[in-house]
């Protein structure tokens, strides 16, 4: 027995790889393991072709389930099968071939062992006087022994004898059920009863397709398909190269064939990304709700997260307590800045926002289901009023600015900035570029949308939904557990635990109105749970038609926030500058006095009297600081609504604009009807209208009717004269209005003069009617004459003034 063993119990050659103790002998063999997990080649064979060379009087014996089945290019099992401690050759001298034939009169001798690791068995090359008495002793003996390795627990281990001429391919060919079975050697071929007897010892066959007979391929062939895998690999294993008598075709005479048997997929190869671009109309939508199911499990619950720590702060450092203590005990008690001023909560100097200040704490205290709106021109400290005053120190507060949303160019920019406002991240919104292209590529393929992108509508409701929640989850964190209210319940006894949401810079521009639509939506499904309060900043003095859609039955709570009265202002200015009021009291009263008339000049816009102070604190004189400002909004309404590329979307000529700045350049307030009836305007009202949303002037009201026209800023007044003052613009501008005016004219005399020639077709004129036309065209022509007159005089200065 040690003779027939001898080759696998010589020590290892030098650099022939690790070793191991045989389970025989306590000897070192080389690692049986090691040469088997290496990907198997072909490398058997004289000619190294992957054919098992067999002798005269040798045979070959095939032991299935020695190693799991490779299905895969990567197959874990095999990383678990390598924890065994004992080889495989070990395995199969001693557990899998009887004693008795190993023994000293066996007649049985083992030359060699060859591993087929992909199929899960193993070839032994044997000599023998009697094959057929050793595959019925093996055969016998693991069935009565019915030995399972442990990685096969429902199968045992068998042994066939091989008749054919085995192959040993590394090819990225794995096993299956199904074989395909080429009959080489000519054009002969095996019947089914044939294939049936040959292939069926090797397991139970589930069918067997013959090659369709209209088929002209070479060579024949036939699909054995097997119930079991297992079955497939021995059957293909000893029957690889078996040479049978066939039926030769055309003729029926037999003819010897040799069988060829590779593995046949049981599916086409790619067959899964085939059929995914084959039915885009099914897989798109598909792919599209399980991103979209993806995206509301994985994100929406992190997003909902962020949004809360920005209402209620919590990531923000500089709001803790122990950021205070620290900068009280570090930078605190250094002097640099420490007399700093800011220019935050000022408010209580003005007796007149007392009353407004209250009016809002009062609110927010009640259960009112509405709207809290506070309206006022820019400028006028809405924000500052209800934020730094009115919500100071207190918590649970979301500032949404509407401007940015506004503003931003592009779908992808704008769910970005309203995603920045309420803190609402992650946001891909990149991707809604790629979505659409997809989407068009998807409709260009099979004609319509695969709905991938989607809408800034929809988009947008997605945060406000998030942030809904988000809301809700903060007003009901201090809701006793225990307690027997539902939240609805709750929210509505506690309103001070509702969070306050502002909405900054409402109908800030026309363009968006979805954007507006869908916030006072929201808002207004806030308010009717007794989820938040929402109070709305808006300078347009329209709010009410837009916020009435989506609260029709409610009566809205709402402040007007107009300027400060002069007195009020003079207190607000000289808080501000209280480091230089000892040099205005040493000097003389002159720059006092120069002081009240810039103030009152300025008049009471918070954003004008807070930019004279800081420059009266740079140093300049209480007269240049004003100056600079008038200088600044002379400039800035010559750009804003006369100016070419200002005017591309506006409703009103700068003829119209340029009457108004002539009218209140003299006049603190102006009739509303005397410029209505102006033969500029001509009974249109949409430019003035259009012009006070332009915040150039504003409209005063009395008895619910339009009573009067003011600047839309006190400093504007000085701002007109100062344009008036340029005696080059003010003759371009006379010149420009008196050509539309001409214009105007001349289209009342052309449509005069296309109804005289009507009547003068006719057979009889109506009474009086020619006459009242004339009249028109003289008058009209008269105003003609005078226009022109006006025209040449202000050529003449256009010529002589640069």
């Amino acid at each position: 027995m040690n003779r027939c063993l001898s080759p696998y119990l010589r020590p290892p050659a030098r650099g022939s790889g690790p070793a191991c103790f045989s389970p025989l002998r306590p000897r070192l063999i080389p690692n049986p393991r090691a040469a088997v997990w290496k990907r198997s080649t072909s490398t058997v064979g004289i000619n190294k072709n992957g054919h098992i060379d067999v002798g005269p009087g040798e045979g070959l014996l095939f032991f299935d389930n020695i190693f799991p089945l490779k299905t895969a290019s990567f197959d874990l099992r095999y990383l678990v099968t390598r924890l065994d401690k004992v080889s495989f050759e070990a395995r199969i001298k001693n557990n899998y071939i009887p004693a008795t034939l190993l023994g000293p009169d066996g007649g049985f001798r083992i030359t060699s062992i060859i591993p087929q690791v992909k199929d899960g068995g193993a070839f032994v090359k044997f000599v023998s006087a009697n094959p057929k008495q050793v595959e019925e002793a093996v055969s016998a003996y693991l069935k009565k022994c019915r030995i399972k390795p442990w990685y096969s627990p429902l199968r045992r281990v068998k042994a066939f004898a091989v008749y054919g001429e085995p192959w040993i391919e590394d090819l990225h060919i794995f096993p299956t059920t199904r074989l395909r079975i080429e009959f080489t050697g000519g054009d002969g071929a095996l019947g089914l009863e044939q294939l049936y007897v040959l292939f069926r010892r090797y397991g139970v066959i589930a069918d067997i397709t013959p090659q369709p007979a209209a088929s002209k391929d070479l060579p024949h062939y036939a699909i054995v398909h097997f119930s079991s895998i297992r079955s497939a690999t021995a059957a293909r294993n000893c029957l690889h190269g078996f040479t049978a008598l066939g039926l030769q075709g055309g003729s029926g005479k037999e003819i010897a064939v040799k069988l060829r048997i590779m593995y046949e997929r049981a599916m086409k190869a790619h067959w899964i990304r085939d059929w995914i671009f084959g039915h885009p109309r099914i897989v798109i939508p598909v792919i599209a709700a399980v991103l979209a199911t993806v995206t509301v499990a994985v994100f929406d619950p992190v997003r909902t997260w962020f949004i809360e720590a920005r209402i209620t702060r919590s990531l923000t450092f500089t709001e803790s307590p122990y950021w205070a203590w620290l900068k009280k005990y570090t930078i605190g008690r250094l002097p640099i800045g420490r007399h700093h001023a800011e220019m935050g909560d000022l408010w209580m100097v003005w007796d007149e926002r007392k009353e407004s200040v209250e009016q809002l704490q009062g609110w927010l205290r009640e259960t009112a289901e509405t709207f809290i709106v506070v309206q006022g021109p820019r400028g006028s400290g809405k924000k500052d009023l209800v934020v730094d005053t009115v919500l100071k120190g207190r918590k649970n507060v979301l500032v949404i600015d509407c401007e940015p949303i506004d503003e931003a160019h592009g779908d992808s920019a704008t769910i970005a900035a309203a995603a920045a406002q309420v803190g609402y991240r992650p946001v891909f919104s990149w991707l809604n570029t790629i979505s659409s292209m997809l989407d068009l590529a998807a409709q260009g393929t099979f004609g319509s949308s695969a709905g991938f992108s989607q809408t800034l509508e929809t988009q947008f409701n997605k945060i406000l939904q998030n942030t809904g929640t988000a809301l809700k989850s903060v007003a009901l964190k201090d809701k006793p557990d225990i307690q027997a209210l539902g939240d609805d319940e709750y929210l509505d006894a506690n309103p001070e635990k509702r969070p306050v949401v502002v909405i900054d810079n409402f109908l800030h521009m026309e363009g968006n109105s979805i954007i507006y639509e869908r916030l006072a939506d929201w808002a207004a499904l806030l308010v009717s749970s007794n989820v938040a309060h929402v109070i709305f900043l808006t300078n347009d003095t329209s709010f009410s038609k837009s916020l009435a859609k989506s609260l029709p039955d409610r009566v809205f709570c709402s402040i007007l926030l107009g300027d400060a009265q002069p007195e009020s202002a003079k207190r607000f200015v000289l808080k501000h500058i209280t480091d230089e009021l000892d040099e205005l009291d040493s000097d003389s009263s002159a720059k006092a006095l120069e002081l009240e008339e810039s103030i009152q000049a300025l008049g009471g816009r918070l954003t004008d009297l807070e930019s004279l102070a800081r420059r009266i604190k740079a140093g300049e004189s209480p007269k240049e600081a004003v100056q600079e400002i008038v200088e600044t909004s002379a400039n800035e309404i010559l750009k804003l609504y006369f100016l070419e590329g200002s005017r591309k979307k506006r409703n009103w000529s700068p003829a119209q604009a340029w009457y108004l700045v002539k009218m209140l350049a003299s006049n603190e307030q102006i009739p509303f009807n005397q410029v209505v009836v102006h033969d500029l305007f001509r009974l249109d009202e949409e430019p003035i209208q259009d012009l006070e949303q332009a915040e150039m002037i504003s409209v005063v009201a009395q008895g619910g009717r339009p009573y009067g026209i003011r600047p839309g800023r006190p400093v504007f007044q000085e701002a007109f004269k100062r344009l008036l003052e340029d005696k080059v613009l003010a003759a371009k501008m006379e010149l420009h209005s008196f050509k539309t005016l001409i214009k105007g004219e001349t289209a009342i005399i052309e449509k005069m003069e296309k109804e005289l020639e009507m009547l003068a077709t006719l057979p009889k004129q109506p009474k009086g009617r020619v006459e009242f036309l004339l009249v028109k065209v003289g008058i009209a022509q008269k105003k003609v004459e005078d226009y022109e007159k006006s025209i040449e005089a202000l050529k003449k200065v256009l010529k002589t003034e640069y």
